[in-house]
């Protein structure tokens, strides 16, 4: 993002560093295009406006970012930021102390599009002996985050769970992790397409929140799984409020006696996504035991503790091909993905079509 109202997109060499005793070179074979990593590489800018600069070599592109947008972008004007939330990869040199990685595949975060990432030792997740990267690409966000929901679903006591854009990557995998687990889940998608794909998964509960009915189906649905704890992909618009709404009238009919304060059962919703970025809208009786706020996994495997968290990361690795196996509409090279088609494809969000980005494919 520069000073002038543009957002600028390219390709940068660099010498590798030296690796330091406890440093890795990973050698990146794939790197998912997740919804958080076009929130990074577009931001606010008009993608109507997104045109090429560069060559088919050294490709560049540029966009315009409107004055009313500016604002949110303010801690980011001229600085050059590498992206990529995810990847894995074959290790191909290690530090003194990091010898046991050396030739084994890898799952790592940040700065994941690049042909090479150095990491220390201690940020990998080890894949199973066996996988591939484009097996574990994937292995570090949706998984963790579907685990995430279901270990603050335990540790806030709630005992079923409401999930928003359900027919999603994690929203595919939340719904095996719950099926496995024998959690009742409220799945709620936007059409009849990603509604037959989670039945055919197995899912229980599956509404459509465009048809008619919508919210009695909701409430039914809530009425039969006892949910309080909901997390929102959307962000924006009436959703949120909806699901509050729902589970007020559940819980009102549930207590033992009226109270004009409402139902006394804490109702939570987590906003993990952007998906629709329109004001939240919090509307109805949702009585005064409601709260609504932020969900982030990284910071939530934080804030959970070393053993808490290996306990999950341990999980991924052996369900790396079942509960969590990830699928992609496309790969591409580093090349392939400046190009104006390829960023107005990732930025739909469209289910089943995220793109995977294979760095080792390009030039070397």
């Amino acid at each position: 993002m520069t000073s002038d109202a543009r957002m600028e997109l390219w390709l940068e060499e660099s010498d590798l560093p030296s690796l330091s005793a406890d440093e890795v070179l990973i050698r990146i074979e794939g790197a998912p295009v997740n919804p958080a990593d076009v929130l990074q590489l577009v931001g606010p800018a008009d993608l109507s406006t997104l045109r090429p600069t560069g060559t088919s070599d050294r490709p560049r592109l540029t966009a315009v970012i409107p004055p009313e947008r500016l604002s949110a972008v303010a801690g980011r004007i001229d600085q050059i930021q590498a992206t990529g939330n995810e990847g894995a990869g074959t290790v191909v040199s290690a530090g003194a102390h990091a010898q046991h990685l050396l030739g084994r595949v890898v799952a790592a975060r940040d700065r994941m599009y690049a042909r090479f990432r150095v990491a220390k030792a201690s940020e990998c997740m080890i894949l199973p002996l066996g996988s591939t990267a484009l097996q574990g690409a994937a292995a570090s966000i949706n998984p963790l985050t579907a685990l995430g929901m279901v270990e603050t679903m335990r540790r806030e006591g709630h005992h079923a769970l409401v999930h928003t854009a359900a027919a999603s990557n994690v929203g595919q995998m939340l719904n095996r992790v719950c099926i496995a687990d024998g959690i009742p889940l409220v799945n709620i998608v936007r059409s009849s397409a990603q509604a037959e794909l989670l039945k055919a998964l197995g899912a229980i509960h599956v509404l459509d929140s465009t048809q008619p009915g919508f919210r009695q189906a909701l409430e039914h649905s809530i009425d039969q799984t006892g949910a309080t704890l909901a997390f929102d992909a959307l962000g924006g618009g009436s959703m949120a409020g909806q699901i509050l709404v729902a589970m007020e009238a559940v819980q009102s009919r549930r207590a033992t006696s009226w109270t004009r304060y409402g139902a006394r059962r804490l109702k939570q919703v987590y906003v993990y996504g952007v998906l629709d970025r329109s004001p939240k809208v919090i509307e109805g009786n949702v009585g005064t035991a409601w709260s609504i706020g932020g969900w982030l996994m990284s910071w939530y495997m934080e804030s959970i503790g070393s053993d808490a968290a290996e306990r999950l990361r341990e999980r991924v690795g052996a369900e790396l091909t079942t509960t969590f196996a990830s699928h992609f509409g496309s790969q591409l090279s580093l090349e392939q993905a400046l190009q104006v088609e390829s960023v107005l494809s990732f930025s739909r969000n469209q289910t089943g079509g995220k793109a995977l980005l294979v760095p080792a494919s390009g030039r070397s």
